[in-house]
């Protein structure tokens, strides 16, 4: 089976529209939402949805902890609830659903869906921020070695087993540097990885959590891993 893991954190203009989208493109899956207590209501409109549909999960934290422990405690549930894939995904549509089916089509322990393989884009997106990830991208491949053209890329597919592998409740980055970390696992455990490309388009509504201290994080993350290795 495979389940879908969102985290979300005040969502609540996108999380209906996601939850529709996900179950309509992924048949079969399950869906299973993360929210960090979302002071604008997004866990009392996913709680309804959960009533109304039993593949809808939700699981609910009593604050705002960090986008990394949010999808470690989500794999944890998904693995309880019988998950042997799990796909991860933002909640704003800056990830497409329609996209999913192509992920799980692929067969290899992590599958990522990549901005920057050939056919893959972030229309929308002004130079200077397309600027500054790339050339992050390419600071984080010299310096850990990962072979990867989106290391840090969030939508993404793992077989259980490889989850399992890589000991993912031991990552240490609590924030978006878990995307970087958990790459980083799966690369030095021989776990097969595979890059498919995707449009990456900015939210249509609500707000982005995005911060410069992300950046920051994920470049001490990535220097941590080259000269410790973990």
């Amino acid at each position: 089976m495979t389940i879908v893991v969102i985290p979300t954190y005040d969502e609540r203009e996108n999380v209906e529209k996601m939850a529709l989208a996900v179950l309509h493109c992924a048949q079969g899956a399950e869906l299973l939402f993360v929210d960090d207590n979302s002071p604008d209501g997004t866990g009392d409109v996913i709680e309804r949805l959960r009533r109304d549909n039993p593949r809808i999960h939700c699981l609910h934290r009593e604050k705002k902890n960090g986008l990394g422990r949010a999808y470690v405690e989500g794999f944890s549930r998904a693995i309880e609830l019988g998950a042997d894939r799990i796909v991860q995904m933002d909640c704003d549509f800056s990830h497409n659903p329609s996209d999913i089916p192509r992920l799980l089509a692929e067969d290899a322990d992590l599958v990522i869906g990549s901005r920057y393989v050939p056919g893959g884009s972030t229309p929308g997106w002004p130079f200077r921020r397309r600027l500054i990830s790339r050339l992050g991208g390419m600071f984080i491949r010299f310096a850990t070695g990962m072979p990867l053209r989106d290391p840090t890329g969030g939508f993404r597919c793992w077989k259980v087993p490889a989850l399992k592998k890589i000991a993912f409740q031991d990552v240490e980055s609590a924030g978006y540097s878990f995307q970087l970390e958990m790459n980083h696992r799966a690369w030095k455990a021989g776990c097969t990885i595979r890059e498919i490309p995707i449009s990456f388009s900015d939210r249509a509504a609500g707000y982005s959590k995005i911060t410069p201290a992300i950046a920051v994080e994920s470049f001490k993350i990535a220097l941590r891993l080259r000269f410790h290795g973990k």
